[in-house]
Formats: C-alpha cells, structure tokens, sequence
C-alpha cells in the first residue's frame, strides 16, 4: 500500500470523525438506516449468527449508533461497541439503555485504528463491522494485528466493506455522464466522499486486496457479494417504484453472490476470516 504521511492520516481521521459526529443525530433515519440498508443489515445479521456461538464476547468496528450492537446483545452475546465518533458512541451507550441491554453492551470512543487500547487480549470470540467502518481505516494491517492480540485462537472476524466493483453505480453515473464519480472506487489510494457538508475520507478494496493485509494473522474463509443484483442504499427509487422486482433481485443476490467473479462485486461485500492457530 502506498506510504502516507502520519500527520495526513490524523488529519484524514479527523475530517472522518467530524462528518460522522455531524449526523450522529439522526443517523437512524434515511441517511444512515433506510429501508434498502435494512435489508444489507439482515444480511449480515444473518452470517453473525451462522458465525458466532450464543454467550459470544464480541467487538464492534464501528457501532455507529449502536443496532447491530444491541440487536447482537438481546440475542445474548456480550458486545465492546467501538467507534472513532464519540457522538455515534453516545448514541449507543443511550440505546442499549433503553433497550436494556447496558450490561451486554460496552461503549467506547476507540477507533479501529487504535485498538491498542483495548485490554483482553485472547479473550475475545471474534469481531465484526457492518456497512464500511474499516473503509476510513488508514492501515488496516494495524486493524489485523490489533485484533489477532484480542481474540482467541480460532476467534472470527465478520466485516462487510464497502467494494471497488459495483455494477449498479457504474451504471448509474455513466446514465448520468458523472464520470468521476464511475471512476471514483478503482482509484488505489483514500479518496474524499461528502457527507452533510464534510468529508469522509475512504479507500474501496476487491475482497483480495482486502483480506491480503489480514492474512498474517487470518486465513480467509468465505467472501461473496453484497448488493451485486439488489440495487446500493442510495437508489431507494428502485425498490419504491418496483418492490416486486426488488424483492426478486435480493433472491438472486442471495442465491448467486458467492459465486466467482460475482463475489467480488457489489456495493458491499461480506468478508468472514478465522484467526490462525
């Protein structure tokens, strides 16, 4: 990966930090939580659960505000809820609150970047990160060791990261002729999106080039797309206009997305890696 000045990188996590404090408040709704996220969120509901045993002590890379922590609480696990927004941690501390499940669900302002800082080493079951936390990750080889200190031998990790190939988009801004934004996921390096009037700085990875800078410390076990066929969150047209055709396009998302060449496209994909022994 291309070498970048340290202070670029605190001054990239910053810029990240302020855009996701600025919406923290109403994340929930459609900015953050809309119906066709819903349905990405399912998903990977889905594939903790084939993953994890019941009781499982789990960390949270990038909580936002906090539903798949408590949604993994109330099913029993014991969360450390993690984010590098502090507002986004405050909203989940609050959740799990209200949800009473504050004795499953430990929030903390920690980034994925510093899990140094987080003690239990071997203690933990495994981890996961829903929606593109570990896209605004500097170096993720930090992120590989950080968790290979936490977790057990044979502990998992469950990550869905945002992808380089997603056919919808390449689609949709060519229609529109937005050529940079059809180019915007194959640049190599962090490349700045808008958000509410900042920026997220962010880097897109193929499931490869993803899993190489974990691959020290975890072997890789199964990756597929998300989202191939179903449309990305921001085109809820698509499943307004034609909830039918919707519906039929995550079936097939969910039958096909694992095979080869589809598994590496999509706006998402979902990466599961076992710790080595």
């Amino acid at each position: 990966m291309t070498q970048v000045d340290p202070l670029v990188h605190q001054t990239h996590l910053r810029d990240t930090q302020d855009a996701f404090d600025s919406v923290a408040a109403d994340y929930d709704g459609s900015r953050g939580n809309n119906e066709l996220i819903q349905d990405m969120r399912a998903e990977m509901w889905s594939w903790l659960d084939k993953t994890f045993a019941p009781n499982s002590r789990l960390i949270d890379l990038g909580c936002g505000t906090g539903l798949d922590a408590v949604r993994m609480a109330r099913r029993g696990h014991y969360i450390t809820a993690t984010d590098w927004s502090p507002h986004m941690v405050a909203r989940t501390a609050d959740r799990a609150l209200q949800e009473s499940v504050a004795d499953r669900v430990q929030a903390l302002p920690v980034g994925a970047h510093e899990l140094q800082r987080l003690d239990g080493e071997g203690t933990f079951d495994g981890a996961y990160s829903n929606l593109g936390p570990l896209n605004c990750v500097p170096d993720l080889a930090a992120v590989s060791s950080g968790c290979a200190r936490l977790l057990k031998p044979g502990g998992a990790l469950v990550f869905t990261v945002i992808g380089r190939v997603c056919p919808w988009e390449i689609a949709h801004y060519a229609w529109r002729r937005s050529w940079s934004r059809v180019t915007l996921r194959f640049a190599r390096h962090v490349v700045p999106v808008g958000m509410n009037k900042h920026t997220i700085w962010t880097r897109y990875y193929t499931p490869r080039e993803f899993h190489r800078a974990f691959e020290r410390d975890f072997t890789l076990e199964h990756y597929r797309g998300l989202c191939v066929f179903a449309p990305p969150p921001y085109l809820t047209s698509v499943r307004d206009k034609h909830p039918r055709y919707y519906e039929r396009l995550w079936r097939i998302d969910r039958r096909t997305a694992h095979w080869p060449l589809l598994r590496s496209m999509g706006d998402h994909f979902l990466i599961v890696m076992r710790k080595r022994s």
